[in-house]
């Protein structure tokens, strides 16, 4: 009986996930980037929060804006970040692929823009909320040996 129900459910979890990744949709998401698993020459310690918000222009694709602070370590300090970016669900059960872009300003001068790309997963832990991690990575404009960074991110999802 466990068997059958186990195949029930893996058989309708891409469905339910599908629903969720319609034209017309709401995205909201809130999480922590960094958390010093991310890698460039001029940080020590990393930590970032990050916000997002977007729409389901078509089916399986999203476009966002988003907003985060930084804490980068090493000779700046602070940095906040505005960008905006789209992804696209390559499977209905969640996994995808994004790009993005972002202006960075931190503190003593600090301004950078930096395109990106990422890859990750939407678990959903119930029907509209999602635990997403993903890995990263941002090519910086201004200096790409010490500011460029490849990272992880956790981030927790709403899809309205």
């Amino acid at each position: 009986m466990k068997k059958i129900l186990v195949i029930i459910a893996v058989a309708v979890l891409p469905l339910v996930a599908h629903a969720q990744f319609e034209q017309g949709k709401i995205y909201a998401s809130a999480g922590l980037t960094s958390l010093n698993l991310s890698y460039s020459g001029q940080e020590e310690l990393s930590l970032g929060l990050q916000g997002q918000g977007g729409y389901f222009m078509a089916d399986n694709i999203l476009i966002y804006g988003q907003a985060g602070w930084n804490h980068l370590g090493g000779a700046k300090s602070d940095a906040i970040e505005l960008g905006a970016g789209g992804r696209y669900y390559i499977l209905q059960n969640g996994i995808f692929l994004g790009a993005n872009v972002k202006y960075m300003h931190g503190n003593g001068g600090y301004n950078d823009v930096m395109p990106g790309v990422e890859v990750g997963y939407a678990f959903f832990i119930s029907r509209t909320v999602t635990i997403e991690p993903s890995v990263y990575y941002q090519q910086s404009f201004k200096d790409h040996s010490e500011f460029s960074k490849i990272g992880l991110r956790v981030g927790f999802g709403i899809y309205l």
